[in-house]
């Protein structure tokens, strides 16, 4: 499932090509996706003009004129490109479910395979009251979120840390990989105690999460599986992972020739170095 570098990817790319754009068309070819889009999708895009495009959490949002939100998640297998003027494809393909013309002859197509992501509207003014959005913690990219904050929402927590980072109560928009890749850099073991990171860990871990999210973000995310950018490009930060995916080759801080483990942890796995991370 794409985490918060792949979405905020794809939400950067969306706002260049949709701010001050209107819609002019809309292709609704199914009703649902993993649940039911809203009945007047359609009507409700249809004229409206485009304020912004954002990220909240894993949820990329579209803040149209009108004051309504457009809230779409790429679930397992999504993905949202964008044909330039004149650059659309001649066959539709079967799994573009929603597909939007916009005024400068642009074309965006939501584009799901297996069918798990959203599509929903909500007012602006009500918005994190959202049931996909209310609770949601803190954005680890925000300027409030430091390790006093991160220690205050471990606080109690007896989870291994990894599950904690996994709760988007906890922080939004972490996934597996980014989970990994952060305690490694934090020098964290995954198993530690939630409750336990206080103080200069939970101090390392935030810097970490923060340095490991943005340097995803500059390569455009990982790709692994369906994900691709609005341009239909691969992300490239899968070749910078230093644990997630490499059981059994070198750590690349301390060297061991089989210091990456992988274990699992409430049904996910879980790679990590056994030596440099405690």
């Amino acid at each position: 499932m794409p985490e918060l570098p792949e979405v905020e990817t794809v939400a950067r790319g969306l706002d260049r090509h949709m701010t001050g754009r209107r819609i002019l068309r809309v292709e609704k070819n199914r009703p649902d996706l993993r649940t039911m889009m809203p009945a007047d999708l359609v009507a409700r895009l249809e004229g409206r003009r485009v304020e912004a495009v954002r990220r909240r959490a894993k949820y990329i949002l579209v803040d149209l004129d009108d004051g309504a939100v457009v809230l779409a998640h790429l679930g397992m297998s999504g993905r949202i490109t964008i044909a330039p003027p004149g650059q659309a494809p001649n066959r539709p393909d079967p799994h573009d479910h929603v597909v939007l013309h916009l005024d400068d002859g642009t074309v965006l197509r939501f584009n799901d395979a297996r069918r798990f992501g959203r599509i929903d509207l909500a007012r602006r003014d009500t918005l994190d009251a959202h049931p996909l959005l209310a609770g949601i913690g803190p954005e680890p990219l925000g300027p409030d979120f430091d390790g006093p904050r991160l220690a205050a929402a471990l606080a109690g927590r007896r989870s291994p840390i990894k599950a904690a980072l996994l709760d988007q109560r906890v922080v939004a928009g972490i996934g597996n990989i980014y989970a990994c890749e952060a305690l490694h850099l934090a020098r964290l073991s995954p198993q530690r105690l939630a409750m336990t990171v206080t103080g200069a860990r939970a101090d390392r871990l935030a810097a970490a999460i923060r340095d490991v999210l943005q340097r995803a973000i500059a390569a455009g995310g990982s790709s692994i599986r369906d994900y691709v950018q609005t341009s239909g490009e691969l992300g490239y930060f899968q070749h910078d992972w230093t644990v997630y995916g490499r059981e059994g080759e070198p750590c690349r801080r301390c060297g061991d020739a089989v210091a990456v483990r992988r274990l699992v942890q409430s049904g996910r796995s879980t790679f990590y170095c056994a030596r440099c991370q405690r």
